[in-house]
């Protein structure tokens, strides 16, 4: 949602460019919201129609959608193709190695002898004007550059061989995203000098800068059509995470409604969209990419946690067999055998708690116990790594090395306990290498960048998150198909145990 929003608001800003920023000038001199910090200086109803144009053409179906997608798509790789070649002619050197003088210059007419502001705006120059700090926080915002790929993720009913597309689809399009932006932002501030970047619309911008003024239309149609494909990528998955979020019970059933003659959840279409929109009229667009960052840091760390969690458990029985099981039993009213089939699912032997048993498991498949070890390793390694990067966020000059060195020392102690630990057998198409690793590194980057970003969307966030909890505890918790089986089940148990006491 925030991610459409953003776009939305990215794509009224560059045909706003292109227009003379008329629109801007109407909404800031006639509809201005005098609330700083919280929300946008004028609301951009540009983006809202362009949300709901997005959102009637999904209503008609994934074909039609997904041609208009492709036509666009080829559109912009023209344009990214020639920005990246214009930008590598136009471009000059110089500009990676501005001095602080230079920007002194530039600056000086505006804020004067205030040295502070200047440093807090520009920088002081070179390839990394504003230091490690500064990459850092930029790409904790910039990150939302990658979450496209999630899309591919939601379209596992609609691809032939899922197993190994959806892996395959993911790693292409995250290495293509990554060439894409490396070289347009490298065109971009060879250009032109980075402070003079124009952050709403920086492509027509920096052709204007080089006088190439007839490029510059070109390029922002093709930035119009480029944010329409990253819009409709973004718009696509939507409907179909509410859908199945529906289908399960923790949202309202009515989201679930299929319409039968375009075969799509008008319902959650059309109710993504209009959250989407208000979002877009409301919030400026940087606030919407923070947000958006945010939430996709944490989502990626839970991702990760999950990974880590779920390769070390013990096999399960999974809901449908667990149904199946019950009305066997129901029907019979007897202790049913337990076939070869089931006899991974027999209750264990409960194992003793011992360093000898945490170090040097008895087993070579995954236990309760193993399994519960491994889930209380991971709840300590994220307890270790928000709380560290919590205090540097805080206060970045005290204690930083101890902090980190201790911290370090616990979680590679602990990362070795969770490796000592046998892991599931089962046979997958596709698993991530490297365990626990891997997982406990993206943890913590998504972590540390997460820190990066200002107190104002941490905020945002949190009542996006209050609002998500209350629509949870009060109905999904108690609706979800989850919820449902277990009630019904203590019921026939229930049953069961009163009819054999009146035997």
């Amino acid at each position: 949602l925030a991610g459409t929003s953003s776009v939305a608001r990215a794509w009224s800003a560059t045909f706003d460019e292109i227009i003379g920023q008329h629109i801007e000038e109407f909404c800031k001199k006639y509809m201005t919201m005098d609330a700083p910090g919280v929300l946008a200086k004028y609301p951009d109803i540009f983006a809202v129609v362009i949300i709901i144009i997005l959102t009637g053409l999904l209503i008609f179906g994934v074909k039609e959608s997904a041609l208009v997608n492709k036509v666009f798509t080829c559109i912009n790789i023209l344009v990214l193709g020639f920005v990246m070649v214009s930008g590598f002619v136009k471009g000059s050197i110089k500009n990676w190695q501005l001095t602080e003088q230079d920007i002194y210059n530039t600056s000086h007419s505006i804020y004067g002898d205030n040295q502070t502001q200047e440093e807090k705006l520009y920088g002081v120059g070179g390839f990394m004007p504003y230091g490690w700090k500064g990459v850092l926080s930029g790409a904790a915002t910039c990150f939302y550059a990658f979450v496209g790929f999630d899309c591919i993720a939601t379209t596992g009913e609609e691809v032939k061989n899922p197993q190994k597309a959806i892996p395959i689809g993911i790693v292409a399009s995250l290495l293509i995203c990554f060439v894409a932006y490396f070289g347009v932002s490298a065109a971009l501030t060879l250009m032109m000098p980075y402070y003079q970047l124009d952050t709403n619309s920086p492509l027509p911008n920096a052709f204007k800068y080089v006088g190439w003024d007839g490029a510059n239309y070109a390029v922002a149609v093709g930035s119009l059509c480029a944010l329409s494909t990253s819009l409709l990528g973004s718009m696509f998955p939507m409907p179909r995470i509410i859908y199945a979020m529906a289908e399960d019970g923790l949202l309202f059933k009515f989201l679930a409604k299929v319409n039968e003659k375009r075969k799509t959840p008008i319902i959650a279409t059309v109710t993504s969209g209009a959250v989407a929109a208000v979002m877009a009229f409301l919030f400026d667009l940087k606030d919407l990419v923070d947000l958006m960052s945010i939430g996709t840091l944490l989502a990626y760390s839970l991702v990760a946690a999950c990974v880590l969690v779920l390769r070390y458990q013990p096999e399960q029985p999974n809901l449908a067999y667990q149904m199946a099981r019950t009305t066997e039993e129901t029907d019979n009213n007897e202790s049913v055998s337990t076939s070869e089939s089931q006899a991974g699912f027999l209750p264990e032997e409960e194992e003793k708690c011992s360093l000898k048993a945490i170090l040097c498991p008895p087993n070579s498949d995954p236990s309760k116990f193993s399994g519960s070890v491994v889930n209380v390793s991971t709840f300590i390694i994220g307890f270790l790594i928000v709380g560290s990067c919590i205090l540097t966020a805080l206060e970045p000059s005290i204690l930083i090395k101890a902090v980190w060195i201790i911290a370090a020392i616990l979680v590679l102690i602990i990362s070795f306990i969770i490796w000592k630990q046998p892991e599931s057998k089962t046979k997958l198409s596709f698993k991530v290498p490297l365990l626990p690793l891997l997982p406990v590194v993206s943890i913590f980057v998504n972590v540390y960048l997460m820190m990066q970003l200002d107190l104002g969307t941490w905020i945002r966030f949190a009542v996006w998150m209050l609002i998500g909890f209350i629509i949870y505890f009060t109905y999904g918790i108690w609706h979800s198909v989850e919820a449902t089986y277990a009630a019904s089940a203590d019921v026939e148990r229930n049953t069961d145990a009163g009819s054999d006491s009146c035997k």
